[in-house]
């Protein structure tokens, strides 16, 4: 037994002394390596320092493009979802508008109010017979313009003092006359000329 501990321990010895030799082999072929991989990096470093560069310019570009396109797109959108709403929001003001409009035609209506349309057919009727009369005041003036003439020289010979102490109250007369011819001349006028309604 003593022999076999002997050998196992020669044995050890030799394999200790290969391991150790194989250990001091591989750390030297890491060294080298590590030194030529330094070597390698300082002769192309600058080589690959300037293709990073010019990789990362294009893929920069070509981000840029993207992104431009991108927000142009967006714009579109919602420029076309702005012009949108805008004329929707423009339609319910113009429902809005019509339905307060009618509301206070309505309103109007029952209080009495003429509309629009009534003033227009009013003055359409009167415009007509202002035409329809045009004739007839000028019928009517002349008949009262002879008649004047007779009536004042008829008070002047039958009572100069009276028409001297009353001018006052003919005027409201001759007045009152007016008034009544124009009247009739006006009723005159309506009665020939057809409604507008």
């Amino acid at each position: 037994m003593v022999k076999k501990l002997q050998k196992l321990s020669a044995d050890k010895k030799k394999s200790n002394a290969q391991l150790s030799s194989t250990v001091k082999d591989s750390a030297q072929q890491i060294w080298l390596a590590g030194l030529g991989a330094f070597s390698k990096a300082q002769e192309e470093g600058g080589k690959v320092f300037e293709a990073l560069v010019k990789e990362g310019l294009t893929i920069q570009r070509k981000t840029q493009a993207v992104a431009e396109e991108k927000i142009t797109e967006a714009t579109s959108r919602v420029t076309t979802m702005a012009s949108d709403i805008g004329s929707k929001a423009q339609g319910q003001w113009d429902k809005l508008e019509n339905i307060f409009e009618d509301r206070v035609a309505k309103a109007l209506a029952k209080l009495g109010v003429p509309s629009a349309r009534d003033l227009e057919a009013l003055s359409a009727r009167v415009d007509a017979l202002a035409k329809g009369s045009k004739a007839a005041p000028a019928k009517v003036a002349a008949k009262p313009a002879a008649k004047a003439p007779a009536k004042k020289a008829a008070a002047k010979k039958a009572a100069p003092a009276k028409a001297a102490a009353k001018p006052a109250a003919k005027a409201p007369a001759k007045k009152a006359a007016a008034k009544k011819t124009a009247t009739r001349a006006a009723a005159d006028a309506a009665t020939s000329t057809p409604s507008a309604s």
